[in-house]
């Protein structure tokens, strides 16, 4: 992660605990570096030895799944599914990730493949497999390659707990849905808890349980180019919210921006948004909706961003554009305080 990257994250850690810490309730907050991100955790109306345990048994949770869904880290069960589709085998994986990859893939083929984990070859081949990016232009004809091999969800079974895939060019690659996966994870065990209220933070990936006291929690929503929130809003109980931008895991080249986020019509960083948010209610696994919808809206641009809401079934969701300029959905206009007075707004 660059600097810039964490100084984002720090600044909206500070904006949840100003805007939620101001009173004298118990609020307790704890904060780790897991997923190749900062994580914070904040529980209301506990005790700090319960909230201590409560945040450490989350925390142990998110570093369990990050190590085995690493993409890149050999000996993740992930990285061993990976070697078996390339070797044309299959090979026994967990419950939990064999519920994952039916999840993915109903995702996916409702996104109309734009949402697609199974082009990790696209992504390691852009840099976006390592710790830190160097700028890299792959050429053409290998990107091309890649593109045409037509890697999709589609292509992989799972049946009894043995996965394998009829396209060897499957590379799974599930950064943009562990996030949310594990934001679903952390608000069940919270809420079988009983915790009074509860936020949890990857990222920018943000999950609510109960409220802050007699308030809800209120969260920021980054501006993609300049230090500090664009916007602010209310978080209910159970409501989730993702963010998909071009302005944490990026490189530059010429002046270009090249982000992680990777289309794969074309196999190229997708430039049609500086970024997107999404607000997911209360509907079951909202943590990992609100992770992996923004996607398709980022890729599908100006010109058909609201087709890709309709079918992900996004109601609330913002877009910042290439130029700048502000789109929303009216449910997501009510919602928002923004911070910049004189930003471009359509509606």
């Amino acid at each position: 992660m660059t600097r810039h990257s964490l100084w984002t994250l720090l600044i909206l850690w500070l904006l949840a605990f100003l805007v939620t810490g101001c009173g004298r309730e118990p609020l307790y907050q704890n904060q780790a570096y897991v997923f190749g991100t900062l994580v914070d955790i904040s529980i209301y109306g506990e005790n700090e030895a319960r909230a201590q345990q409560l945040s450490a048994h989350v925390l142990q949770e998110f570093q369990r799944l990050h190590d085995s869904l690493h993409a890149w880290k050999p000996g993740s069960e992930l990285d061993r599914l990976n070697m078996a589709i390339a070797a044309g085998k299959q090979v026994r994986i967990t419950p939990e990730l064999a519920g994952i990859l039916t999840d993915a893939a109903k995702l996916s083929a409702q996104s109309d493949g734009l949402f697609n984990p199974a082009i990790g070859h696209l992504i390691g081949l852009w840099g976006f497999q390592r710790d830190e990016f160097t700028p890299v232009h792959p050429a053409p004809a290998e990107i091309r390659k890649w593109v045409e091999a037509n890697p999709r969800m589609a292509d992989i079974t799972v049946t009894r707990q043995y996965a394998s895939s009829r396209n060897p060019s499957v590379k799974l690659d599930l950064g943009g849905y562990a996030k949310g996966y594990a934001l679903d994870l952390a608000s069940n065990y919270l809420r079988n808890e009983k915790v009074k209220g509860a936020l949890v933070n990857i990222g920018g990936n943000i999950i609510a349980i109960g409220a802050h006291g007699e308030r809800p929690w209120r969260v920021g929503i980054q501006h993609p180019r300049q230090a500090g929130p664009i916007a602010t809003l209310d978080l209910p109980d159970g409501w989730a919210i993702g963010t998909s931008g071009d302005y944490q895991r990026y490189f530059e080249i010429d002046g270009k921006r090249y982000c992680h986020i990777i289309d794969p019509r074309t196999g190229f960083p997708s430039a049609a948004m500086q970024a997107v948010t999404v607000l997911i209610p209360p509907v079951p696994h909202a943590g990992t909706l609100s992770d992996v919808a923004s996607k398709p809206l980022f890729i599908s641009g100006v010109a058909g961003w609201q087709e890709a809401a309709r079918k992900m079934n996004i109601e609330n969701a913002l877009m910042i554009d290439p130029s700048g300029a502000v789109h929303l959905t009216p449910g997501m206009r009510q919602r928002l305080r923004f911070e910049d007075k004189g930003v471009k707004i359509e509606e």
